[in-house]
């Protein structure tokens, strides 16, 4: 009654917000998968999915479906090795979606070597200005600081501070600031994923053990220049523009470098931890532990703070 390319259709399905999407994964047409599932749920006589205007969800038959099918086929998918003798190499598909600095910096080289380990597992990086609004079909998802009103499970990989930074050159002009109310007077060199004119940072104060303290202070910040991507800021910043807040993976080294100094090291950000998020609809395959696993060796310790 259920063969294996309806095990396939669930587990897309599962993994996706859309019919368009689902289709995408398998390679199909939208109407093609809407007539599958509809003739599977003629089959079965129960209703398995609601399409809407958001997109589709599944019922509690069709999340029940989706579940087993997920664990059959990776059953299945683990076949293969097993049968050879050699459970190390991992078959099937995984799919990474990682922000576009980070990506190209870090997961670049840990799916090229988990490549090396495990030739049998096709793997895809996508990488993206928001890696949330580009999961769909994800496997794992790259996160630089927690996420929150979301449905995806997050597992931490490494710290990573966020730190408020200029030229050695621009720092001079801050010497005499002593609280954080005071930057307000400097230029601010924003990264915009929308179209706001303003961003506020929150700062703690460090006590003498270099935690910060419950008591924080926000201020509003401004500036003439903006773009939507991190290189382009760290650039401005490095040439003497103005100031800007940026994770302390990508200023860390410019800083060992003299190209970049912190600006009242006395105060902290909000940090932002590397985290990878799952998917919660189902349990975690072999191939999304194996990547977890290889992630959490990568970042320990973080390359940024060797």
């Amino acid at each position: 009654m259920i063969d294996l390319d309806d095990l396939r259709l669930f587990r897309a399905l599962g993994a996706s917000r859309s019919l368009a999407a689902a289709a995408r994964l398998l390679n199909l047409t939208p109407p093609a998968v809407t007539v599958r599932l509809q003739r599977l749920e003629e089959r079965l006589g129960v209703r398995l999915a609601v399409r809407g205007a958001r997109g589709i969800s599944l019922t509690d038959e069709g999340q029940r479906l989706q579940h087993e099918a997920s664990e059959l086929l990776e059953r299945i998918d683990a076949i293969p090795s097993q049968v050879s003798g050699e459970p190390g190499n991992l078959t099937g598909n995984l799919r990474i979606v990682a922000p576009f600095g980070f990506g190209r910096a870090h997961m670049a080289p840990l799916v090229r070597e988990l490549h090396r380990e495990h030739p049998g597992l096709s793997m895809s990086l996508v990488l993206a200005d928001s890696p949330l609004t580009a999961a769909s079909g994800a496997d794992v998802v790259i996160s630089i600081g927690n996420v929150r009103a979301s449905s995806w499970v997050g597992h931490y990989l490494a710290p990573n501070e966020r730190y408020l930074c200029a030229s050695p050159a621009f720092a001079r002009r801050l010497r005499a600031v002593e609280h954080p109310s005071e930057l307000v007077r400097y230029e601010y060199l924003g990264l915009r994923e929308n179209d706001d004119d303003a961003t506020h940072l929150r700062f703690m104060r460090n006590n003498d053990r270099g935690t910060a303290t419950n008591k924080a202070t926000t201020i509003r910040v401004t500036g003439t220049l903006s773009s939507n991507d991190g290189t382009v800021i760290r650039d401005w910043a490095a040439a003497g523009l103005g100031m800007m807040e940026r994770s302390e993976w990508d200023a860390a080294r410019l800083i060992a470098a003299g190209k970049l100094v912190r600006i009242l090291p006395e105060w902290r950000l909000e940090p932002a931890p590397i985290m990878a998020l799952v998917p919660t609809r189902h349990g975690l395959s072999s191939r999304q532990r194996v990547f977890l696993e290889t992630a959490k060796r990568a970042f320990d310790p973080p390359p940024w703070r060797r």
